[in-house]
């Protein structure tokens, strides 16, 4: 073990006077805990420059005085219990006494003081509705474990450096065939920036297209705790525009003056929470409005995957003008939350900058997982994996669904059941929502309200069901006692 101790052969102090004070200060401020052992006189000396019989000197102080305890054949070790009067009379606060001394903020960091981190874990429950969490016994491990483990073996070069700044290029070339087959992008290779997730999409589209003052529309309710304060943090005015079952109301956002509007946010294929899917004619709507506005729009995909009823429809990306249309994906929710690989479509003459804004933000993502994920997608996997999870999600859907209508009936009203791995759910009942959710919680059931989501005041009653992580007798056995509970 090496300790950071100071000494000064041209102080009046002698050294070894200098060594015990240095390690008895280092025992009383916690930087040497009880029942540390320290270095053997030998190897303190050799590591300090100075002779054994200084380091000894100082040891055998502080064993007498009660710092250090010796066990023959074992070493030297802080004591347990030390003086108390010592401990009173010297210890040191680990908080500064002078709150004025924090260092100035810029005015991003002083609008991140003003956010709440939300919290990634459920509620303590047998039974938690949590929305976002994947069935993680499904994903196909042995055929993840084998790729990377194909990489580990053939070459060494997930250890270095990588030479693409934009990404793994096959990892970039499969995920472009993937996009055109499965959701109409139209992009190359070239135009796709891998990145660590959809946070950090945002984060540099916020950081290179939007100024303070700049307004960003985006959907009411929307994914607040998070998205917004991306946006927010920048500076930026915050425009919540309604939805309803079709999707974003393109007829209220066009009311507003154009060249006010820098970005428009928005989940067409999964409107997060509400679930609702925008309907192609409004998507052909909103890109003539944007065309004729001159404002770019930002797509989240988000739960595009999973589409129970009725026929894909195209990323907006693919239906209109693809150069003012920012395409943000995910594998968080396909995959597992800790694959922390996402990606970017820009528009070519963004790819430089947003490259750039990239590199100085995180050199790199790992490339092992870049490697492997690149297989996993063009072998096929990644579809199969899809098409076996729709069908799995679809079953918990529709038990989810029925069980609400036989519990509940009337009392609940479904939004958004046809996509996606939630389900909004009105209930109407006498209680108020923190009282559902508590009550909920007494019988071991996690609720997850609708309320933060909204920028303006927001309906009472409104919840997300999450199925995706339950079983179907989970999901009977949850909805049964939520029935009891607002009865």
């Amino acid at each position: 073990m090496d300790l950071a101790i100071t000494l000064d052969s041209q102080a009046a102090i002698p050294l070894y006077g200098q060594l015990y004070e240095e390690l008895r200060q280092a025992i009383l401020d916690g930087r040497l805990s009880p029942k540390q052992r320290l270095p053997s006189t030998r190897s303190l000396a050799k590591s300090l420059g100075i002779s054994r019989i200084t380091v000894t000197q100082s040891y055998e102080q502080l064993i007498d005085e009660g710092y250090l305890q010796a066990i023959a054949g074992s070493g030297t070790f802080v004591s347990v219990q030390l003086p108390d009067q010592l401990l009173h009379s010297h210890s040191h606060p680990s908080t500064p006494k002078a709150a004025g001394s924090l260092i100035g903020l810029s005015q991003y960091g002083t609008e991140l003081t003003q956010m709440e981190i939300p919290t990634t874990s459920g509620p303590d429950v047998p039974i938690s509705f949590r929305y976002g969490r994947p069935a993680f016994d499904e994903f196909p491990l042995s055929i993840w474990r084998k790729l990377l483990s194909r990489h580990c073996r053939s070459h060494p070069n997930w250890l270095d450096y990588a030479t693409d700044r934009l990404g793994h290029q096959p990892l970039r070339q499969a995920i472009a065939a993937y996009l055109s087959r499965a959701r109409a992008v139209r992009c190359e290779s070239e135009q796709i920036l891998i990145v660590n997730g959809t946070q950090q999409a945002l984060d540099l589209i916020a950081r290179l297209l939007v100024d303070s003052d700049d307004t960003v529309a985006l959907e009411e309710p929307s994914y607040l705790t998070v998205r917004q304060q991306i946006f927010r943090a920048r500076g930026a005015k915050l425009l919540p525009i309604p939805v309803d079952e079709s999707g974003l109301v393109v007829e209220q956002l066009a009311k507003y003056p154009a060249d006010k509007i820098k970005l428009v946010y928005i989940t067409p294929s999964h409107q997060f929470p509400t679930g609702a899917v925008l309907s192609l004619s409004r998507r052909l709507e909103l890109l003539s409005w944007v065309q004729q506005a001159g404002v770019t729009i930002v797509e989240d995909d988000y739960d595009s995957e999973y589409r129970y009823q009725g026929q894909p429809i195209p990323a907006l990306q693919g239906l209109g003008n693809s150069s003012s249309v920012l395409y943000i994906g995910s594998f968080s929710k396909v995959l597992f939350p800790s694959l922390r690989i996402g990606y970017l479509v820009l528009p070519p003459q963004l790819v430089p900058v947003f490259a750039r804004a990239k590199w100085l933000a995180d050199r790199q993502l790992p490339l092992l997982e870049q490697y492997a994920l690149a297989d996993f997608i063009a072998e096929g996997h990644l579809e199969r994996h899809i098409r076996r999870m729709r069908l799995y999600y679809d079953e918990r859907r529709q038990v989810l669904v029925q069980a609400l209508k036989d519990e509940l009936g009337e009392r609940a009203t479904i939004l958004g059941e046809n996509a996606g791995i939630h389900l909004m759910v009105r209930l109407h009942s006498r209680w108020s929502d923190e009282e559902i959710v508590n009550r909920a919680r007494l019988v071991g059931i996690g609720m997850v309200d609708v309320k933060p989501y909204y920028l303006q005041a927001a309906p009472t009653g409104e919840f997300i069901f999450g199925y995706s992580a339950l079983s179907v007798e989970q999901i009977q056995m949850g909805i049964r006692k939520l029935a009891q509970v607002i009865s």
